[in-house]
């Protein structure tokens, strides 16, 4: 792979991840045109590990604070737990703490809720995640699933729901789409957004709420490949153009999630169902033709 290719691919990956229009799709049809067949999922989990510093820096106060919350909610469940021998020792004066007494706290809970499906669907597909990536039908016909949903995210009803009103069924629901999502042309935020907005979430939420769950998911997909890194032969030179690819999409990706907040709530996903409804018959009438 050369420096001008990981240039395009994190250009490619910092526009297509937040824009809902698939970027392991865009990045599977790139690799296939270009045949690019040693760029495996560490490189793309470098990608999306760029775009997750994007995701950082936009919603870092709410990261914040869901870190702080998180940490006094463990803190609370486990005076929960001394409270409980307390009381089986006599003591019955002691009450429980609240643990979810605040709107972070939940968030923090719908998150982890919403990452245990996906983190299941991850693992147990991930062989043939990375098999449909290299055939140009899969990321074209996904494309077409991609371009539907949008359509409908367009057309849903205004929604209220924020951390207090949803349900972890609407969070386990959510975090099922997100690991469907990991087919390539299957756009994770669109697909996401579209979830939250059939749940009834208000909709800048919905955004924030697609953004900030991919954190674990995201997390956890790099970890599971750091593990294979002694496996992999790659070069000095590689580890660069890693490193270069991964910061063009983290700054791309900053830009595009400021763009994404805008088109959701002026309802202008019909433009990229358009798109993606091009650009999938293309790959289907391409790998027909081929």
């Amino acid at each position: 792979m050369s420096l001008l290719e990981a240039i395009l691919m994190g250009l490619i990956q910092g526009i297509t991840e937040f824009l809902p229009v698939s970027s392991s799709g865009h990045l599977a049809l790139f690799q296939i045109a270009f045949d690019l067949d040693e760029v495996g999922l560490l490189f793309d989990c470098l990608l999306h590990f760029g775009t997750l510093l994007a995701v950082f820096a936009v919603y870092y106060k709410d990261i914040w604070k869901m870190i702080c919350e998180g940490f006094a909610l463990l803190g609370d469940f486990f005076a929960n737990i001394g409270i409980a021998f307390a009381r089986m020792s006599g003591n019955k004066d002691k009450q429980y703490r609240r643990v979810i007494c605040n709107g972070y706290r939940k968030f923090d809970m719908l998150v982890i809720v919403s990452t245990i499906p996906t983190g299941i669907i991850g693992v147990v597909a991930s062989d043939l995640i990375e098999l449909a990536s290299t055939i140009l039908l899969v990321p074209g016909i996904c494309l077409l699933i991609t371009s539907i949903l949008l359509f409908i995210a367009d057309r849903c009803k205004e929604g209220r729901k924020t951390p207090k009103h949803v349900s972890y069924t609407n969070a386990f629901v959510i975090g099922i789409c997100q690991g469907i999502a990991t087919m390539p042309g299957i756009s994770r935020s669109g697909t996401t957004i579209t979830a939250c907005l059939l749940s009834g979430f208000d909709r800048k939420f919905a955004v924030k709420y697609s953004f900030i769950m991919s954190i674990p998911a995201i997390l956890g997909s790099l970890v599971l490949q750091i593990f294979d890194i002694k496996q992999l032969d790659i070069g000095t030179t590689q580890w660069i153009y890693y490193a270069i690819g991964t910061a063009v999409s983290a700054i791309v990706g900053y830009i595009c999630i400021k763009i994404m907040l805008f088109v959701v709530k002026e309802k202008k996903y019909t433009l990229f169902s358009i798109y993606c409804l091009i650009v999938g018959m293309i790959s289907i009438i391409t790998y027909i033709m081929l």
